[in-house]
């Protein structure tokens, strides 16, 4: 329909966009939940048999086929237990491939109401625990048919205001955040998808592992993006030092930004002279100062003040220049003539581009880091010190770069481009004037597809804006994601903050710009806060935004962590925090975390490989190379991942936004069920290492479809594997002021083995493991 182009009136071309954007909505919808569309079965001792499935659906006679997971009705699929079996008799869980059943699990909520025939038809395990035993694939599946009680709570809970989802690792914070943003547009589906819904999450790696989870469940227009990519243009995967990263995240920073911008609006102690001709004007200081004040006291951004800086110039020296050629009292006609006079003269041009000049974000950043008189004024709270760590000349972005960038550009304002663009003959009334023209002509549009959509009954389902700019026949069609993502001021209906402790004080200043309403899901783990710019509490964090004004949530259960894993983590847990309490894990393995040298790492990783399933190498970051080459070069075929470097240097390919889309799952073979942290199923995958080294998305994609990834603690937050392998424990731990909370995350990384490889003496925490060679792997 779309192809046909902006044809025909503008009732035909709105009822065209309007039905193609209803058909390609659904469509996308049903090809993305066609994995796994039914997945339970309510019997209810009133209400007969409910099916319970990703979307709701009838036949032609209006008869509930599917009900779809959100509604209410569907609510004690997830809350029934049989102590309060909310009138279920018996609750079915469906394992299916393609169309067809492959399993079936049964949880008996009220033995007495059963019938002889459906106690005849019992069947099965409880699919929890089934699905907890699945292998990884290197990507999250949905929990929609496992998702518990405590998970369902924080789902549905209202949209209005800040949640906190605090919990461990394990809990299936990620996934019950992804599953609440399905939950909420399905709910508030007419407020949210106009404004749209925006994902952050801690870095690219883990962007790739979720992308999948939110088209399963038929939403396919939410934007996943970093904070690295928060700025239109600039995608930063680059790190920084720890200490450089922590003091571009201080709070100090914003004032630090804000003197720069001032610094650029200063008046020269001496005069400028600008010789015109046999004329000399002079820019005096009570000039500047009066000038600089109107300027200031229109509280417009430092672009947009410019032009009532340059006209009380261009004024006063045009009564200047009225005064020295005999003219003396001139009319505001005349005073019109010479200041355009004047506009057009280099010298003039050039003087008032020193005085208040354009300024973008990279071009004020860039020259504070520069310039060490710069960074003595604005920065000059900092000490010495701090000073010299943001010195630099030029180089690539940082992810802790992207928030100071976005600072500088909400107190710069956007640049006029038609001002730049303009000859020099043109006047700045004349450009007003054209830009009045055009958007008169725009206002006109836009109230008859108001108008339009009014009549036709259709202005919850399309923008106002959006059917003007297809009348016009401009440009590609864009979903809300893609608009969203390249528009810096746009306001989401709802934000999503994943690992939200790792955040610094800066990235919640360019987080909050984007949910001015406060409609926000903050999860994260407070125990789990490596970046030395991050979170110390959710006080901390919130007050100065919502004080008194957020909740908390807590979920206490791990469902990836079998116990054996979790005592050890809990040993380096306590000397984090001896009052924190780390998840309570719902499985025992038989299977005890072990030690072995260093040096048997390649074939440790080997063994592990033959183990099957997903398997991680976590690495302090000093180690990186080295350990990954060695790696690679002892087992045959392997290339190592190496995305989480920990160092400023290139940010590599990312290639912008990823907004969730529909579409098949390369890494998704094998039976369907996933478990509530977020795991999926097994898929067959090649036999090596993973594929290539660096970073952005196509690294990342490596590191999650091989079956072994060697990275930094930073990259595999988020992430869980069948098996993981953490090399010196102690230099993790010791590489960061926030050391132990990474040891902690790269402990609590695998759902069924782990292992500790070392040189240097384990600390206290993990002393007594069971020792290992490459020899005894089978018999483990």
């Amino acid at each position: 329909m779309l192809a046909t182009g902006a044809v025909g009136t503008m009732q035909n071309r709105s009822e065209r966009d309007t039905f193609a954007d209803m058909y390609a909505s659904r469509l996308a919808r049903l090809w993305a939940v066609e994995r796994g569309l039914a997945f339970g079965r309510l019997d209810h001792v009133d209400e007969g048999r409910l099916y319970i499935g990703k979307l709701g659906m009838t036949d032609d006679e209006q008869l509930r086929l599917l009900i779809d997971w959100r509604a209410p009705v569907a609510q004690p699929f997830y809350r029934a237990t049989p102590a309060a079996p909310m009138g279920v008799t018996r609750r079915r869980h469906l394992q299916t491939k393609g169309r067809a059943v492959i399993g079936v699990d049964d949880d008996l909520l009220d033995l007495d109401s059963l019938t002889d025939d459906d106690r005849a038809t019992l069947n099965g395990e409880a699919a929890l625990l089934a699905a907890l035993d699945e292998r990884r694939t290197g990507r999250m599946r949905d929990i929609v048919a496992t998702i518990q009680a405590e998970q369902d709570r924080v789902i549905r809970s209202d949209l209005n205001g800040v949640l906190v989802v605090q919990g461990g690792p394990g809990t299936g914070k990620t996934v019950v955040a992804l599953h609440r943003a399905a939950y909420l547009l399905y709910t508030h589906r007419e407020r949210l998808e106009r404004r749209g819904v925006l994902i952050l999450g801690p870095n690219l790696t883990f962007l790739r592992y979720i992308e999948q989870v939110l088209p399963s469940l038929g939403e396919t227009d939410v934007l996943l993006s970093t904070v690295g990519e928060l700025y239109p243009g600039v995608t930063a995967t680059a790190r920084e030092r720890p200490e450089v990263a922590a003091l571009k995240g201080d709070a100090r920073m914003a004032e630090v930004i804000a003197k720069a911008v001032r610094d650029r609006q200063r008046v020269p102690r001496k005069p400028v002279e600008l010789t015109i001709g046999r004329i000399t004007l002079t820019i005096d200081r009570p000039m500047l100062d009066a000038a600089r004040n109107k300027a200031t006291r229109s509280r417009r951004p430092h672009n947009q003040a410019r032009a009532v800086f340059v006209r009380s110039l261009l004024n006063a020296l045009a009564r200047q220049q009225a005064r020295k050629i005999g003219k003396g009292l001139i009319d505001d006609d005349e005073l019109a003539d010479l200041r355009e006079e004047l506009r057009t003269e280099p010298v003039v041009k050039s003087a008032l581009n020193r005085l208040w000049p354009y300024l973008t974000p990279q071009r004020l950043l860039l020259g504070l880091y520069g310039s060490p008189e710069r960074l003595g004024y604005a920065a000059s709270e900092l000490s010495p010190q701090e000073r010299a760590l943001l010195r630099r000349d030029g180089g690539e972005w940082t992810e802790s770069d992207v928030p100071l960038l976005d600072e500088a550009a909400d107190l710069l304002g956007e640049i006029d481009e038609q001002v730049l663009r303009a000859s020099a003959m043109q006047a700045e009334e004349e450009l007003a004037a054209a830009r009045q023209a055009e958007e008169r002509e725009r206002e006109a549009e836009l109230a008859y597809a108001r108008e339009v959509l009014e009549l036709t009954g259709l202005s919850d389902v399309m923008e106002a804006e959006r059917l003007a700019e297809r009348q016009r026949g401009e440009g590609p069609y864009l979903t809300t994601a893609e608009r969203a993502a390249a528009d810096r001021t746009w306001a989401y209906g709802h934000v999503i903050v994943d690992e939200a402790q790792e955040l610094s004080h800066m990235a919640w200043r360019a987080v909050m710009r984007r949910c001015p309403t406060r409609s926000m899901t903050i999860v994260g783990d407070i125990a789990q806060t490596g970046s030395a710019a991050g979170a110390r509490s959710w006080e901390e964090v919130l007050d100065p935004y919502v004080a008194g004004r957020w909740r908390q949530e807590r979920l206490t259960v791990n469902y990836r962590t079998p116990v054996e894993l979790m005592a050890v983590a809990a040993r380096v847990l306590a000397t984090i925090d001896p009052a924190l309490q780390a998840p309570t894990s719902v499985r025992e393995l038989g299977v005890e975390p072990w030690s072995a040298p260093l040096t048997a790492l390649a074939e440790l990783v080997k063994a592990e490989v033959g183990e099957g399933g997903k398997v991680a190498v976590v690495v302090p970051d000093a180690l990186l190379e080295s350990l990954g080459a060695e790696v690679a070069a002892t087992v045959a075929g392997a290339v190592v991942v190496t995305l989480g470097s920990g160092r400023t240097g290139n940010a590599g390919s990312g290639s912008g936004r990823t907004a969730a889309r529909s579409g098949a799952d390369p890494a998704g073979a094998g039976t369907s069920g996933a478990d509530p942290a977020g795991g999926g199923t097994s898929g067959a995958g090649p036999a090596g290492v993973a594929v290539t080294t660096g970073v952005g998305r196509a690294g990342a994609a490596a590191a999650l479809d091989a079956p072994v990834a060697v990275m930094g603690v930073a990259d595999a937050k988020g992430l869980e594997f069948d098996s993981v392998i953490v090399a010196e424990p102690d230099l993790i731990a010791a590489q960061s002021p926030r050391g132990p909370s990474d040891l902690y995350v790269a402990l609590t990384r695998a759902t069924q083995r782990l292992g500790v490889v070392h040189e240097r003496p384990l600390s206290q925490a993990l002393r007594g493991l069971p020792s290992r060679s490459p020899a005894s792997a089978n018999d483990l």
